[in-house]
């Protein structure tokens, strides 16, 4: 049997719809240390997706430090979403007209769906003995961190710092020489996450790592457990993860119904137990009760408490010639 021209184009048409379909997908531009979270979070959605509507999903993965990945999808990197650990990150793409100017007010807890702390991790058996962040100062002792200036990471290291010294009582300017004194243990900056991981662990560098809570689960899955004992300060800072939807790009590829279901996602039951079993702080009580010999008790403070907000912390830390340039320009 011969089709008719308009029957043939018809079907023509829906065959190449149904490629799309089958070809549609998300691309997910994340920071450093997500790598393994979203690899099983995305297992997760891709099965869910097809119970729910009856469509094949793929999602795609990018890391890097989390400011530079903002700046790569400022650039032109087709993102359908982000998923940083720093809200800095997000707002730049708010201000370049990538993602909406209320970003924040798309999902539950600020657009966070979940939360970190910085801690440390040191070497098997922590032979210098580090406890807390003024053991981080000391004569001897040498701290691999990230660089604020290039990667989420690093900025919450660096607030976590300033701010525990406020919170024992320090002045900005004794916070300042607190810091300054850290800074110059440091003997390397990271690009991120990662990459501070790798001079730790693969270089042998530093006696003591200062990254997210998440990590310690990456180490043990990638270099073995037994590596690093993790070591939870006195106090921490509140490190927000938060999301959003690239307006650009979903604009373009007609998939805002896809990523708004794959950031609701991260908020579902599912979503939350997936980012506990990686270290990842769930918002969701239920879950978090059922982890809680492994979120340890740490006083916990806000960049709000200390620095007013992110943005505000931007300006007067980590712009150029802020307070970290000349903390750091002085080692």
């Amino acid at each position: 049997m011969t089709l008719k021209p308009r029957l043939l184009l018809a079907a023509l048409t829906l065959s190449a719809a149904g490629l799309v379909q089958a070809q549609s997908g998300l691309l997910n531009v994340s920071y450093d240390v997500s790598r393994e979270f979203y690899k099983d979070l995305n297992a997760a959605f891709t099965a869910h997706y097809k119970k729910t509507t009856g469509q094949d999903i793929k999602i795609d993965q990018s890391h890097a430090g989390s400011s530079a990945q903002a700046r790569a999808v400022a650039d032109g990197l087709d993102a359908d979403v982000v998923t940083m650990n720093t809200t800095t990150d997000i707002d730049f793409l708010a201000d370049k007209g990538v993602v909406d100017k209320d970003w924040r007010k798309r999902f539950a807890h600020n657009a966070a769906p979940t939360h970190s702390t910085m801690l440390f991790l040191v070497r098997n058996g922590n032979p210098k003995g580090i406890k807390d962040w003024d053991d981080l100062t000391r004569p001897g002792i040498s701290v691999v961190v990230v660089n604020p200036k290039t990667g989420g990471n690093g900025r919450m290291a660096y607030l976590a710092a300033w701010g525990y010294a406020r919170s024992k009582g320090a002045s900005d300017a004794q916070a300042a020489e607190f810091v300054s004194k850290l800074y110059k243990n440091v003997p390397v900056l990271a690009r991120g996450g990662r990459d501070a991981t790798g001079i730790f662990l693969q270089r042998g560098i530093g006696d003591v790592l200062v990254t997210f809570e998440s990590e310690v689960v990456s180490v043990d899955k990638e270099f073995g457990s037994g590596k690093v004992d993790a070591v939870h300060p006195s106090a921490s800072i509140v490190a927000e993860n938060p999301v959003a939807i690239v307006e650009r790009t979903v604009k373009k590829k007609n998939t805002a119904a896809q990523a708004q279901a794959y950031l609701d996602f991260l908020y579902s039951p599912e979503g939350q137990e997936i980012a506990a079993r990686h270290n990842i702080r769930p918002h969701n009580e239920a879950v978090l009760k059922r982890h809680s010999a492994v979120f340890k008790p740490i006083k916990l403070f806000t960049v709000e408490q200390y620095f007013g907000s992110l943005a505000n912390a931007q300006k007067v830390h980590f712009n150029d010639g802020g307070q970290f340039d000349k903390i750091f320009g002085q080692r």
